[in-house]
């Protein structure tokens, strides 16, 4: 099963599925239109085990998803062994809201916390959250020195950054990290450039927004009047290409990233059990590489 297969993260010597869980959506509200509230307690947890019992490996979360880590502390601690835990330093939980704070001191304490939250010995890997001034973090250097030092006291194994465009580039060039966690889909490709860089240094790449932040789900029908005009125009000819059928739709986006060898893992979040099954069924389907290739000229004609 293509969300299954095992891809290989050289600098970490290990493998993770191909789809992963991003774990946002049941801690903090969050998504596109209404549907924004994050789940209850049960079902949160539901989620979780749903996520493992179908073989995913790889749990994505942040200190700044509010309830995020502390329900994965919670409801899967004791099946710690079956899956990979990323988690994220700089932006801080402060319900209803975050603050950041890229201190030496304040990463440390958040990294500690997170351990407790997370009921975890150790998080295997630690990326930086970045917030408004992300070239002042890297300059200024205490969160990946306090990173490095959570490394040291084996509170963290492998090191990682959230970021996009140079900065990312910079990030990977640095020899710092070990995963680099990017946006990338098939309407915004501009990180491919370093998605390949990273692939080719033996650094994991763990992608976000693989469905557009909702444009490529059924969630974009009913809101593709929010839509500013230039989206609404390609997601309208992109639906006509496939037929209207919106899952359709999210299968080519799925396996537009599935086909690019250097990703790792594509970050899928949801609040609710089933979805997790869907997205994994949706991915096996096979897609021809002239409907593809038609898709990304639409994209081309239409977002350029």
């Amino acid at each position: 099963m293509k969300a299954l297969e095992l891809r290989r993260i050289k600098r970490m010597n290990a493998d993770v599925t191909f789809m992963g869980f991003g774990a946002l959506e049941i801690g903090r509200d969050w998504g596109m239109g209404g549907d924004t509230k994050r789940p209850d307690d049960e079902n949160a947890g539901m989620v979780l085990n749903s996520v493992l019992d179908l073989g995913i490996n790889l749990i994505d979360t942040a200190s700044a998803y509010h309830k995020s880590e502390e329900r994965i502390g919670k409801f899967i601690s004791g099946r710690r062994d079956q899956y990979i835990l990323a988690s994220k330093c700089g932006e801080h939980s402060e319900e209803p809201k975050t603050y950041y704070d890229f201190s030496y001191k304040a990463i440390k304490d958040s990294i500690d916390k997170s351990l407790k939250l997370l009921k975890t010995d150790v998080i295997d890997i630690m990326q930086i959250h970045f917030g408004p001034d992300p070239t002042g973090v890297l300059d200024k250097g205490e969160t990946v020195s306090a990173m490095k030092d959570a490394v040291k006291e084996g509170k963290v194994k492998y090191l990682g950054a959230s970021i996009d465009g140079p900065l990312a580039a910079r990030c990977i060039k640095s020899g710092d990290f070990d995963v680099m966690q990017m946006s990338y889909n098939l309407m915004n490709q501009g990180n491919e450039e370093n998605i390949r860089s990273a692939g080719e240094k033996g650094i994991g790449v763990f992608i976000r927004t693989g469905l557009g932040n909702g444009l490529f789900t059924p969630r974009v029908l009913e809101n593709m009047e929010k839509l500013d005009p230039q989206k609404q125009a390609c997601i309208k000819r992109l639906l006509e290409l496939v037929n209207n059928d919106i899952h359709m739709l999210m299968s080519l986006a799925l396996n537009f990233l599935y086909k690019n060898e250097n990703i790792s893992s594509v970050l899928l979040g949801t609040k609710k059990p089933e979805h997790v099954k869907i997205n994994m069924e949706l991915l096996e389907k096979d897609i021809d590489d002239g409907l593809l290739g038609k898709a990304q000229k639409i994209i081309t004609e239409e977002m350029t």
